[in-house]
């Protein structure tokens, strides 16, 4: 029998590797229910949905290796960066999923009230929080939605020989603003990312995918923290924060 894998587990939900098997299992069916119905819908590689049974959802692995890891440097060429990119625009070009997204008033909320837990707490200088919530505020603007991944971490997009073989964990899809894909593509590995608009092409305004980069780091402390995650890792949110500065 194959080894079983503890991929990530959290109070929220957890995800097993057996052999060339996810098990994902999840508390709420209603991410489950978005998952499977954007990797239907997406045009581009997802994986193959094997299975379901309430609450768990089994999927067959993808071919090739995540284009990176936050807070490690990645060793995928610029090519496979640029592949990324292009898969990116292909989704935000496709038909929008029919259940909407996360409006602009509730995100700037959400925002707000963890800029004032950060300080209350002390987990981050005041400063620091107060320049980034600045920075975000350029994300803060209308937007044309787009199909979005949602969480289109480096971790969730693997590549062979520079092409894109599989995007991962669609959970988080929905109506957005595209941009802030890229960001959530590029956080921790800046460099990269004129790479990946080589791949995407025209329409990224730089300052917004600044402006993403401090939002979704402000936002995600709390909860890593809470759910036994270090975000001040090497290269990880808090670096990203300090980068702003």
């Amino acid at each position: 029998m194959d080894e079983v894998k503890v991929v990530v587990a959290h109070s929220e939900r957890a995800t097993l590797r057996v052999g060339d098997v996810f098990l994902k299992i999840d508390a709420d069916q209603t991410r489950t229910d978005v998952e499977v119905e954007a990797m239907a819908m997406a045009p581009i590689p997802t994986p193959a949905v094997l299975w379901r049974k309430p609450p768990v959802l089994a999927l067959a692995a993808v071919p090739g290796t995540a284009l990176g890891r936050l807070g490690e440097p990645s060793t995928a060429s610029p090519s496979a960066w640029a592949a990324a990119g292009a898969a990116a625009r292909t989704l935000h070009d496709a038909p929008l999923p029919p259940w909407p997204g996360r409006g602009l008033d509730g995100i700037a909320a959400e925002l707000d009230d963890e800029c004032a837990w950060l300080i209350a707490n002390r987990v981050l200088p005041t400063d620091l929080v107060t320049r980034n919530r600045q920075v975000a505020e350029a994300a803060l603007r209308p937007w044309t939605p787009r199909f979005i991944h949602g969480d289109l971490q480096v971790t969730h997009v693997f590549v062979d020989s520079d092409e894109i073989t599989g995007v991962i964990d669609w959970s988080e899809a929905a109506r957005g603003d595209a941009l802030y894909d890229l960001a959530s593509l590029t956080l921790g590995h800046e460099e990269h990312l004129d790479d990946v608009i080589a791949g995407y092409g025209t329409g990224v305004d730089l300052d917004v995918v600044r402006g993403w980069w401090s939002l979704r780091s402000l936002l995600a402390i709390r909860w890593l923290v809470e759910h036994g995650f270090d975000p001040a890792a090497p290269g990880c949110e808090i670096d990203v924060l300090r980068a702003r500065v």
